[in-house]
């Protein structure tokens, strides 16, 4: 395939305006257009990237080679799997959908029609420029990722909406099936802990009600301690002598400034250049199962304390 992609986005909010001013910025991808179910937000869009109106995600997806789905979570499954059907290539922003079976049914069409599905976990881009993970395993790793309400994504719990990068990070970096969850919170503010085998762990903090914006790593290894403050753009690296600090711009790659921008290419090369996705369903749906784990401890911890306080 050697010709423009032909591209469209389904969602006319913040992200979607996003992606839709990075295909139309891709040389290789020809952005036909826009679907919202708000018609004025989508035609302010479209009107900003020259592009068309559709008045359905059906006939955009029948009018592209693919497409990236940035419509509320509830709606991403559908979507897709209409998409899918149709024989077009998918970018879901996370979560690629809201069960595991769902998931499940999405990774298997795309690979037996040997379509893409990428899934839009775009901190992986970010780490892989800052030469992250390394080859060594980490001991433990720490999150925390807060910030006040937007008002957008609020129709999925914190966990599906915040907690789920950083979920993915740990899977990246090698942390596979826990044998023990604990996690305390409710729809807007949750903390988590994952344990291991060998006494590895992960913790894990998101809030939509914090004050100020926090987004921090900090990876422990045996002989060394990594910490990235993605707000300030800075990675700190603590081991015997003084701690180095690096700032993001002192490294010139296209991903540290412009995440999205790198993800949004990486599918069109993907698609045209015949490569894997950098974040395929499959991480998509890993990082999914953590998410709702967490979900359901959270719900079963809290009815267990309801239960105590009626017994006591």
């Amino acid at each position: 395939m050697t010709d423009a992609l032909k591209t469209g986005v389904v969602g006319a909010g913040i992200f979607g305006g996003f992606h839709a001013g990075k295909l139309a910025a891709n040389p290789r991808s020809s952005f036909l257009g826009v679907f919202d179910p708000d018609a004025a937000r989508a035609a302010a869009l479209a009107e900003r990237f020259d592009a068309a109106v559709f008045a359905s995600a059906e006939s955009l997806v029948d009018s592209v080679d693919a497409v990236i789905i940035a419509s509320p979570a509830p709606t991403h499954f559908d979507i897709a799997r209409r998409a899918l059907e149709s024989g077009r290539h998918v970018y879901v922003e996370k979560p690629v959908a809201m069960t595991t079976r769902e998931a499940d049914r999405l990774i298997a069409m795309a690979e037996a029609a040997g379509l893409k599905l990428q899934v839009g976990h775009q901190e992986r881009f970010v780490l892989a420029a800052l030469g992250l993970p390394g080859e060594d395993a980490p001991e433990r790793m720490e999150f925390s990722r807060c910030g006040p309400s937007s008002g957008r994504y609020e129709d999925v719990s914190v966990a599906l909406d915040l907690m789920i990068h950083d979920l993915d990070i740990a899977r990246m970096f090698g942390f596979d099936e826990p044998h023990h969850v604990a996690a305390s919170g409710d729809y807007h503010e949750a903390v988590a802990t994952f344990e291991f085998d060998g006494g590895r762990s992960c913790s894990f903090i998101a809030s939509r009600r914090a004050e100020e914006r926090r987004r921090r790593m900090s990876v422990f290894y045996a002989d060394r301690t990594i910490e990235i403050d993605f707000i300030d753009r800075r990675i700190t690296t603590m081991g015997d002598g003084v701690p180095i600090i690096e700032e993001f711009s002192g490294r010139p790659h296209r991903a540290l400034a412009d995440a999205l921008g790198e993800s949004v290419n990486a599918f069109v090369a993907s698609i045209l250049d015949r490569k894997p996705c950098i974040v395929d369903g499959r991480a998509g749906r890993r990082a999914l199962a953590w998410a709702l784990t967490v979900d359901r401890v959270i719900e079963e911890t809290a009815a267990l304390r309801a239960d105590n306080r009626m017994i006591a």
